[in-house]
């Protein structure tokens, strides 16, 4: 039911936006740059920049204000990072931090894009999209204000949403609304790569070899339905991959029974991280194509203007490097501030147990952060891979990045990685209640 009240926000448009000039300027801008930016925006906030709709920021300003009080509770705010330490408590606080700081956000990007949408044609880099005798005046501004509320009040009700998911249903609700609206664009994706706008059917190029520059042909299909089963396998394997680290516990004598000394395993995830570095990589390298696009707006500066056009071209290599240095920090960063070795280690010394060779303490500390270090960069290093084949195959296939990002990229990791999580779950809770789970056989 919540999913079913976000996907009916998704098409309720904002008032006073000309929606049928919005949807021709859209499908002219599917094949540049801003419509990367905006598909991009979209694939991860789970709005809907392109319809203009009360839900068009989707949730990305939640999660660029959850980056920025995570990265101050990370030892740059004191106060904050005590928060951080104290457990449920201080997890509920900082969760309140994260929702005040959303609606400023939410107000910031709402007034950047409602701007760039009914602003005037003429000036400021508008659209134009305000009806006849609202654009301009008293009335631009009662509207956009207005349009600037809903919006902001739209990302706020999603947030809840979430937490409402997180709280009565199954699953972490941000993400389901995230995969929610990922996979409810694939069937328009796979329509605008297999048909013909014109006529309504299947293009012919689908069934030749060596089309025409820019069409789809029989070897790219064979190419997308290759990378869609590697990305398919290789996200289960690595989201599933395991280092063990042998463990042993002492043995204890108690009357005339003997307890422990039994070998166990400390499990360590090759991608411990998740989509969540992904998410923020993409998240920050969105903001600063906003910024420099308004510096240039306002200043006509031509370096500001040069390094937009890099940060909006998703091909370039400047950005693909830059994303996958991005992808390297906050792969470390989600790592060191959800896995701490030190506790482990004491944890292990307090329950009795030690891992063979190391003694418990430091030395067992500096072991696993040690293994921690070399499978994070493996798993930073898949993840990187997963987030630029959409960008390689667009450029090299010439497929537009809005069917590419579903076929062999981001997109797939975040669907298959929040399907696991939540088969998972769902799994944990029928064995709570001693009922088979959804994996095991008959």
């Amino acid at each position: 039911m919540f999913l079913m009240v976000y996907r009916i926000g998704y098409y309720v448009p904002l008032p006073m936006i000309d929606q049928v000039k919005l949807a021709e300027k859209m499908q002219q801008a599917q094949s540049g740059a801003l419509g990367q930016v905006l598909g991009f925006v979209q694939q991860f906030s789970g709005g809907n920049l392109s319809q203009a709709c009360i839900f068009s920021m989707g949730i990305m300003p939640y999660i660029s204000a959850s980056i920025i009080i995570q990265l101050l509770a990370s030892g740059v705010m004191p106060s904050l990072e005590r928060l951080r330490k104290e457990g449920e408590g201080g997890r509920k606080k900082l969760n309140e931090i994260t929702r005040y700081l959303t609606v400023p956000i939410c107000m910031i990007q709402a007034v950047i894009i409602v701007q760039s949408v009914m602003g005037p044609e003429s000036r400021d880099g508008g659209m134009g999209l305000a009806p006849p005798g609202y654009d301009n005046g008293i009335n631009l501004w009662w509207f956009g204000l207005a349009a600037v509320v809903t919006m902001t009040a739209g990302t706020v009700f999603l947030m809840w949403l979430g937490e409402q998911i997180d709280e009565y249903g199954i699953g972490n609700g941000i993400s389901l609304i995230i995969m929610a609206g990922i996979v409810a664009r694939i069937p328009d994706a796979t329509t605008a790569l297999l048909m013909d706008s014109t006529t309504g059917t299947i293009k012919a190029s689908v069934f030749t070899l060596g089309g025409a520059p820019g069409e789809i042909s029989f070897e790219k299909l064979l190419v997308l339905a290759f990378l869609f089963l590697a990305v398919v396998v290789g996200v289960i394997a690595m989201t599933k991959a395991q280092r063990r680290i042998p463990t042993q516990s002492a043995k204890h004598v108690r009357g005339r029974r003997v307890y422990g000394g039994t070998r166990q395993f400390l499990p360590m995830k090759v991608n411990a991280a998740g989509v969540m570095p992904v998410i923020f990589a993409s998240t920050l390298l969105i903001l600063p194509w906003f910024v420099l696009n308004i510096l240039y707006q306002f200043t006509n500066l031509e370096w500001a203007g040069s390094l937009a056009s890099l940060f909006q071209n998703h091909r370039s290599w400047v950005y693909n490097m830059m994303y996958v240095a991005m992808i390297y920090v906050f792969t470390y960063f989600w790592v060191a501030i959800t896995f701490n070795p030190k506790e482990i280690a004491d944890n292990l010394k307090d329950h009795g147990s030690f891992i063979p060779g190391y003694r418990p303490g430091k030395r067992t500390a500096d072991y696993l952060e040690r293994v921690l270090m070399r499978i994070t960069y493996v798993g930073a290093a898949f993840l990187a891979i997963i987030a630029i084949i959409p960008n390689i195959i667009s450029s090299e296939l010439e497929i537009p990045p809005a069917v590419a990002s579903f076929y062999g990229g981001t997109g797939l990791l975040i669907v298959i990685s929040v399907a696991l999580d939540l088969v998972q779950k769902i799994n944990s809770h029928l064995v709570m209640r001693n009922y088979p789970g959804l994996t095991e056989g008959d």
